[in-house]
């Protein structure tokens, strides 16, 4: 056998396709080789003779997930609990006794009630973090590699529960599973270790001064960050925020959003499992309104980072600068534009621009709601757009078939709806697509609006659902000026085979990513922010580190000189 692949012939070896990986049906409960007392490893309130139970799992008989425990005595009994909010490395109860419960979107079935955290658990959680956070603390006195090791660590549990936590953010958001173990895993997975390899080459410089001064920089924790995480992406975006924090030495009092808490805490489990020492990292699922609310105003929190709506980013920053003028990164909404010249690949603009409308159910910052084409190509970029669009499947999310599942909620739901509804009123022309599937669901078809005006609602709110709207252009500098014509500046992207024009269209768009002849490629190692008022600051890559990271200069007078 040739090294290449090939067979000695020369002739391409035939390789069977490796299977997809499926969701998972039955789940063995695993065990801690440590007493549930010193670990606090328990996940549900429920009594158990089993001492350490990692996972709260009885509740996954609602939507049918067998559990299976690991034990010689007798079978456990199908107990209904409640999971608990993760505090200095404890499950904890609400203080108020409060529960609220998480959906099913594909079925409207409630999967469980999860205990709700207020004011007083975000208290317990700051103290939690600002303890970890004290010089002499095990982890303020840890070097800096073994921080990277622990975050490997906690990547390698993600590996090994990858088929779990992709079925149960499926069944949490109604994501299809395949995008939830291909894309939503493996990027939670490379953003840890990306930033594990950070932590020990985050260094500081020295600068020449004169004789008699030495000057030089250290970088040193924030201190405690808050952050509030979105439900379109849940885990990623878990990731996203605490890789970079844990890496540069702070600790973090997270808020999962309310839809979509499960995958949250099922980390919280694998970061007690990691070892990761008390503190470091506090999981509280709550509501913006309150958990939220209280992260963005408590004054022993140092930064907080969002990733939501621009309209919940002003009040976050509003609430930082009134408590503690605290460090603030948004990553907000966005409206975001495709510059589609005649001589691109027209195919092929087509495909990337409906993985970036269609992705996700168009429940996406980074959605390509605004194309912009050539009118020399117009009408057969709209047939084309229609007939691609008709390949996509409707589903299941859990079937591997299933590339278009459910919106999260019925208020989203709605709002695209209505918006959809303004889309004809105001004369748009609907091409494909605009209606719900099924009577009661939360299912959409993905919507093709053409001879869309730039004064329409479509044209001009966040949809935030499955929606393309075409527009015809004349000139490049037409086609610049109306992409930029938006309060939002997230991303952007030009179809082109001229380099000289895509480079130069490139400088002239007003958001933080332009993509040249692809859509939606991110990658743990560039950074991702927005212009305007779609947030500041970055995340991901190496500029996220500064995000997370005081810069102190340290001058030091000489008392010899030569």
């Amino acid at each position: 056998m040739a090294q290449n692949g090939t067979a000695e012939s020369g002739a391409t070896e035939e390789r069977p396709a490796l299977p997809l990986p499926r969701p998972v049906t039955v789940q063995e409960i695993r065990h801690t080789k440590v007493s549930e007392r010193s670990t606090g490893a328990r996940l549900c309130s429920c009594s158990s003779s089993v001492s350490s139970v990692r996972l709260q799992l009885c509740s996954f008989y609602k939507f049918g997930i067998k559990c299976q425990f690991r034990q010689k005595s007798k079978a456990r009994t199908n107990t209904w609990c409640s999971p608990q909010m993760f505090i200095d490395n404890e499950w904890r109860t609400s203080s108020r006794g409060r529960t609220f419960p998480t959906f099913n979107p594909a079925t409207g079935v409630k999967i469980c009630d999860v205990q709700e955290a207020d004011k007083e658990d975000v208290d317990q959680a700051v103290a939690a973090a600002r303890a970890a956070q004290q010089r002499g603390s095990p982890w303020r006195g840890m070097d800096s590699s073994s921080r990277g090791r622990l975050l490997h660590r906690l990547a390698d549990l993600l590996e090994r529960d990858r088929l779990l936590l992709a079925t149960l953010e499926t069944l949490d958001t109604g994501k299809p599973f395949l995008q939830s173990f291909f894309v939503d895993l493996e990027g939670s997975i490379k953003t840890l270790r990306y930033y594990a390899g950070w932590a020990d080459k985050i260094h500081g410089k020295s600068m020449p001064i004169d004789e008699s001064f030495m000057c030089i920089t250290k970088h040193e924790p924030v201190g405690v960050c808050g952050a509030i995480i979105p439900w379109n992406f849940p885990l990623l975006m878990f990731m996203w925020k605490i890789a970079p924090a844990l890496s540069c030495g702070n600790t973090v009092v997270i808020k999962p959003a309310e839809q979509t808490p499960l995958t949250a805490l099922h980390v919280g489990s694998l970061i007690k499992e990691a070892e990761f020492p008390p503190g470091v990292v506090n999981i509280v699922p709550g509501f913006g309104s309150t958990a939220g609310a209280a992260i963005a105003s408590h004054k022993d929190i140092d930064k907080v980072a969002f990733t939501g709506s621009t309209e919940v980013g002003q009040l976050i920053t509003e609430a930082a600068a009134k408590s503690n003028l605290k460090r603030v990164t948004l990553e907000l909404g966005g409206k975001n534009p495709c510059i589609v010249f005649a001589d691109c690949d027209l195919q092929m603009a087509v495909e990337e621009i409906q993985k970036g409308a269609f992705y996700n159910q168009g429940q996406c910052c980074t959605a390509a709601s605004r194309v912009f084409v050539e009118e020399t190509i117009y009408e057969e970029f709209v047939h084309r757009s229609i007939e691609n669009a008709k390949k996509i499947v409707i589903g299941d999310p859990l079937d591997p078939q299933t590339s278009h599942g459910p919106q999260i909620d019925r208020q989203q739901f709605d709002k695209i709806m209505d918006l959809i509804e303004s889309g004809k009123k105001e004369g748009a022309r609907l091409e494909y697509g605009g209606r719900a599937v099924g009577e009661k669901s939360l299912f959409i078809q993905p919507t093709i609006f053409s001879s869309v005006k730039d004064h329409m609602r479509i044209a001009s709110e966040e949809i935030f659902g499955p929606v393309q709207c075409i527009f015809s252009f004349k000139s490049q500098k037409e086609a610049i000026e109306r992409a930029n014509n938006s309060q939002y500046g997230l991303v952007s992207a030009v179809f082109t085979a001229s380099m000289d024009r895509a480079l130069s269209v490139s400088a002239a768009l007003e958001t933080g990513t332009v993509w040249i002849n692809c859509y939606n490629a991110l990658h743990t190692q560039t950074p991702f922010g927005g212009y305007k008022m779609s947030g500041n600051g970055r995340e991901l890559g190496e500029y996220a580190l500064a995000e997370y990271s005081e810069v102190k200069t340290v001058t030091i007078k000489l008392s010899e000189t030569i």
